[in-house]
């Protein structure tokens, strides 16, 4: 169940589940899962998203009702938050912590 709903928060952000991200990047895939190469703005949706599905499940809402409200959450979400400063600033550092230029 847990697998299937990965995929159902998969489709509706990235428009893939985690085996087709797997079988269109296997390099990538032996190093990490398709959450682990994205970016903040898309892991801080892929929360919100989640936090959604489980109220929708509650709510009995059929998974494919649910797939369509969360990718049309997901597309109001990026286009809200793609050019927000705190993000763009979050981004920044996330970036020099990876690139271990941050000085501590």
């Amino acid at each position: 169940m847990y697998a299937e709903e990965t995929d159902v928060l998969n489709v509706a952000l990235f428009g893939m589940t985690a085996k087709e991200w797997k079988d269109n990047n296997p390099e990538l895939a032996q190093k990490g899962n398709m959450r682990d190469y994205t970016d903040l703005l898309h892991l801080v949706i892929l929360n919100n998203l989640q936090n959604s599905n489980a109220l929708l499940i509650e709510e009995k809402v059929p998974q494919r009702e649910r797939l369509i409200r969360l990718n049309n959450s997901a597309k109001r979400q990026m286009e809200a938050l793609k050019d927000n400063k705190s993000l763009k600033n979050l981004e920044y550092f996330q970036e020099q912590v990876r690139e271990n230029k941050l000085i501590e």
